[in-house]
C-alpha cells in the first residue's frame, strides 16, 4: 500500500448534526468528530454530516474510507492497482513520478457532456467518486456506493402559508451559517437565485451585502439591468465588471491549467473574472445562488418535458396508428414540422430525451473523431450513466425524477465545480446557502406541482418570497452569467487566433479530424457563432489543458 493509506484528508467545511460529534470538531478538529462519526455509524457516517466535505481516513488498522458530500463539493478522487490504493483531492496528483495515460473513454465523455463526470477522470485507472457516494478499502477489496439517495415523500395536503414560513426560517438560517459571522461578497446575475442570497445577507446581517455582477457589451448576452434592479432593492454595495474579449484571451490558459482534468463550462470565465473581481476587493468568502433551480423547479426544461411527457397519456391507438406513421408528412410541410418533432421527441423514453439534439449527436461522432480513436469509444456508455443515476431516484413524479438527474449531472459534474474551482483559482472560498441539506430535506417533501404548477417554473419558490424580491426579478426569464464566446470569437482577432491554433493543435494530437475543423471554422461557425461556439469552447479548453501539460501527458493508444 502507498503512504497515502497512512495519512487522512479531511477538505471542506462540514457540520455534524449529533450535538456531541460537532463539539468534538469544535474542540479537536475533523479527525476526532469523523473517527466517532464513523464508530457509530460506519459507512453510513458521513449521513451525519452536512454542508461541503470530502474526507479520507483510516477508521481501523487497514481499512479506509473515503466519502463526499450530497453535491460533491469538495471532491475526493483515488487509484486502486494491485492493493496499492492512494487518493487526493485532485486526480492530477494521483498521477504525479510517471507519465499518465489518459482514458479514451473520458473523451468520448467530455464531447458529450462538455465535463467527465464522475466516476471517470481524463486519466486511466484514476477516479473520481461520485456525489453522496462513499468508498471502503479493506482487505484488498473496494468497495463504492451511494450512501444517500434521494427519496421523494411529497406532502398530500400542503398548507402554503406554513410551508412558506418554514422555507423562509430554513433560508435565513443558510445564509447564517454560510456567513459565520465573517464579511462575504455575493454573486449577483440579477435572477431569483442571486438575489435571494444577497438580500437575505443584509437580512441576516443588518448589513448592506458586497456584490459583484459580470456583464457583457454584447446584445441579448448582458442582464446587468437585473442586477440593478437587485442591488438598488436591497441596498447593497455593488460592484461590477464589464468582462471583454482581451479577458478571454488572458484568462482561458489559466482557468483551462487550474483544474485537475478538462473542463469545457463556458460560463467558468465571467465566474473567474467575478471571483478576481471580489478578490481584488477584499472578498476571501463568496455566496452564490447555484441550487435553487435544481431544488426548486426553475429550469425551462422541466416545463418541457411535461409537454412531452403527456404524449403518452394519448390512447396508444391514436399515437402509434396516426400521429407517428405521419410524421414524415408533417415534416415535409411548412407549418407542420414541429408537430413532427414533437412526436419524434415524445417518442424517446427518459432520460435519454433530455440529451437529444447535442452538439455530438448534431455533428455525428463520425465526423468529428479520426476512425481508429473512435473505435476505442463505447457511444452507449454516456446513456448507460444517465439510465443509472436516472433510475437511482425514488420518486413516481417526472418533475422530481429531472431535479435528482439535475443534482448529479447538471450541480455534482458541473456547475459546483465551475463555481468552486474558479474561485479557488482567484483565492476566495465559497458557500452554496440554497443546497443547505435542511433546504434539501424540505424540496423533498414539498409537492412537484409546487415546484412545477402548470408550466410555471419554481411556483412555490417564487410565490414565498414574494414581497421579499422585486417584482422584475420574479417574472424575469432565467439567464445568468452567459458568455457570448461564440459571438467574439469571430469578431475579435486576438481571441480567434487562441481558439484556432487550440482546435487545430487538437487536431494535430490525432484526438478530431482536420476535416472537421475546417468545416466548423469556415463554415459552421461564421453561420451559427452562439451555437457551434459552444464546440469550438470545448475543444480550445481542452487542448489548453493539454498543453499545460506539455511533456507529461501519454496520447490515448491508437
Amino acid at each position: 500500500m502507498t503512504a497515502a493509506m497512512d495519512e487522512s484528508l479531511f477538505l471542506g467545511r462540514p457540520v455534524f448534526q449529533d450535538a456531541d460529534i460537532e463539539q468534538l470538531h469544535q474542540e479537536k478538529g475533523a479527525g476526532a468528530a469523523w473517527q466517532v462519526a464513523y464508530a457509530r455509524h460506519g459507512h453510513k457516517a458521513a449521513l451525519v454530516a452536512r454542508g461541503s466535505f470530502a474526507v479520507a481516513f483510516s477508521p481501523r488498522p487497514g481499512t479506509t474510507y473515503l466519502a463526499v458530500d450530497r453535491f460533491a463539493r469538495s471532491t475526493m478522487c483515488y487509484r486502486l492497482e494491485g492493493n496499492s490504493f492512494s487518493y487526493s483531492g485532485r486526480a492530477d496528483t494521483l498521477t504525479k513520478g510517471e507519465k499518465p495515460e489518459i482514458e479514451p473513454q473520458a473523451l468520448f465523455d467530455y464531447f458529450h457532456f462538455h465535463v467527465i463526470p464522475a466516476p471517470r477522470t481524463i486519466f486511466r485507472n484514476v477516479w473520481r467518486l461520485p456525489a453522496a457516494h462513499y468508498a471502503l478499502f479493506e482487505a484488498g477489496k473496494l468497495t463504492v456506493a451511494p450512501y444517500w439517495t434521494p427519496r421523494f415523500n411529497e406532502l398530500t395536503q400542503p398548507s402554503f402559508s406554513a410551508l412558506r414560513e418554514e422555507f423562509l426560517h430554513l433560508l435565513e438560517e443558510a445564509v447564517r451559517e454560510q456567513m459565520s459571522g465573517q464579511k462575504v461578497g455575493c454573486y449577483l446575475s440579477g435572477g431569483t437565485d442571486s438575489s435571494t442570497v444577497a438580500g437575505m445577507v443584509r437580512k441576516v446581517s443588518g448589513e448592506a451585502a458586497e456584490t459583484y455582477s459580470i456583464g457583457f457589451e454584447a446584445e441579448g448576452y448582458d442582464e446587468m439591468a437585473y442586477a440593478r434592479i437587485a442591488a438598488r432593492h436591497f441596498g447593497t454595495h455593488h460592484h461590477e465588471y464589464y468582462v471583454t474579449p482581451e479577458d478571454l484571451v488572458e484568462s482561458i490558459p489559466k482557468v483551462a491549467a487550474y483544474y485537475d482534468q478538462p473542463f469545457g463550462n463556458s460560463s467558468a470565465l465571467p465566474g473567474y473574472c467575478c471571483a478576481r473581481f471580489g478578490r481584488e476587493d477584499g472578498i476571501v468568502h463568496m455566496l452564490a445562488g447555484d441550487g435553487g433551480d435544481e431544488l426548486f423547479g426553475g429550469n425551462s426544461r422541466y416545463a418541457k418535458q411535461k409537454i412531452f411527457d403527456a404524449y403518452g397519456a394519448l390512447p396508444s391507438m391514436l399515437r402509434t396508428g396516426v400521429l407517428e406513421p405521419l410524421v414524415p408528412v408533417f415534416n415535409r410541410i411548412p407549418g407542420l414540422s414541429k408537430a413532427g418533432s414533437y412526436v419524434t421527441q415524445a417518442r424517446v423514453p427518459m432520460p435519454q430525451r433530455l440529451s437529444l439534439y447535442g452538439l455530438l449527436d448534431r455533428l455525428g461522432a463520425e465526423a468529428v473523431f479520426p476512425p481508429a480513436l473512435l473505435a476505442s469509444f463505447d457511444p452507449s456508455a454516456p446513456q448507460q450513466q444517465e439510465q443509472a443515476v436516472w433510475n437511482e431516484a425514488g420518486s413516481s413524479s417526472l418533475v422530481n425524477h429531472m431535479l435528482a438527474f439535475d443534482w448529479r449531472y447538471t450541480l455534482a459534474d458541473n456547475d459546483l465545480p465551475k463555481v468552486c474551482g474558479t474561485a479557488a483559482l482567484a483565492g476566495v472560498t465559497v458557500g452554496f446557502p440554497l443546497l443547505d441539506e435542511r433546504l434539501l430535506d424540505f424540496s423533498l417533501k414539498l409537492p412537484s406541482s409546487y415546484k412545477v404548477k402548470g408550466f410555471k417554473l419554481r411556483w412555490f419558490f417564487k410565490e414565498a418570497l414574494r414581497g421579499f424580491l422585486p417584482d422584475e426579478i420574479l417574472v424575469k426569464k432565467k439567464h445568468g452569467f452567459g458568455l457570448p464566446f461564440g459571438v467574439w470569437v469571430t469578431r475579435h482577432e486576438g481571441l480567434r487566433r487562441l481558439a484556432e491554433s487550440s482546435v487545430r493543435g487538437l487536431a494535430d494530437r490525432g484526438l478530431v479530424r482536420h476535416e472537421f475543423i475546417d468545416t466548423l471554422l469556415t463554415r459552421q461557425l461564421p453561420a451559427h457563432p452562439g451555437y457551434y461556439g459552444e464546440m469550438v469552447w470545448i475543444m480550445m479548453m481542452l487542448e489548453q489543458w493539454f498543453r499545460s501539460r506539455t511533456g507529461w501527458m501519454q496520447a490515448p493508444p491508437e
